[in-house]
């Protein structure tokens, strides 16, 4: 498949942009193989969903709380009737310890608002070995562009 033989336009365009938007087919595959030369390139990566995410600063870096979903009839006499607030560690604490660079690869991410996908953009940008991947959606062919590009169009 000479669809991606090396990667390195892809990792170069990573490092360049530092966040990217990318299309993929929707049978699979291509993200696969753009993972793992990645990690062949010496990157960590992290895969999560874009759902949920709320705001991404506190949710990749900070303590935080969230609430479980509400099941129907509880008891209201025990921590309300929302329920009660179960803390969550960081999703990329533990991979920010080492100095080499991490990739944050977000399936989903059509779901994201424009002011969490500036807000993605930006903490990229002030934080170099971070770079973050938005899959934004699918396409016959497999292309990418920088986040900065789509944000402005």
């Amino acid at each position: 498949m000479p669809l991606l033989l090396s990667g390195r336009g892809f990792r170069h365009d990573l490092e360049t942009a530092g966040c990217i938007a990318i299309y993929v087919p929707l049978e699979g595959g291509s993200e696969t193989r753009l993972l793992r030369r990645l990690r062949s390139a010496g990157y960590r990566t992290q895969i999560t969903s874009a759902r949920g995410l709320g705001d991404p600063e506190t949710f990749l870096f900070q303590l935080h709380g969230i609430r479980p979903p509400h099941l129907g009839h509880q008891s209201v006499g025990r921590n309300s009737a929302v329920g009660e607030v179960q803390q969550v560690i960081p999703q990329l604490n533990e991979l920010l310890e080492s100095n080499s660079g991490l990739v944050l690869w977000l399936l989903e991410g059509q779901v994201l608002t424009r002011s969490e996908l500036l807000a993605l953009n930006a903490l990229c940008q002030r934080e170099p070995h971070i770079k973050i991947v938005v899959e934004m959606g699918g396409a016959r062919s497999l292309k990418w562009q920088p986040m900065q590009t789509l944000l402005s169009a």
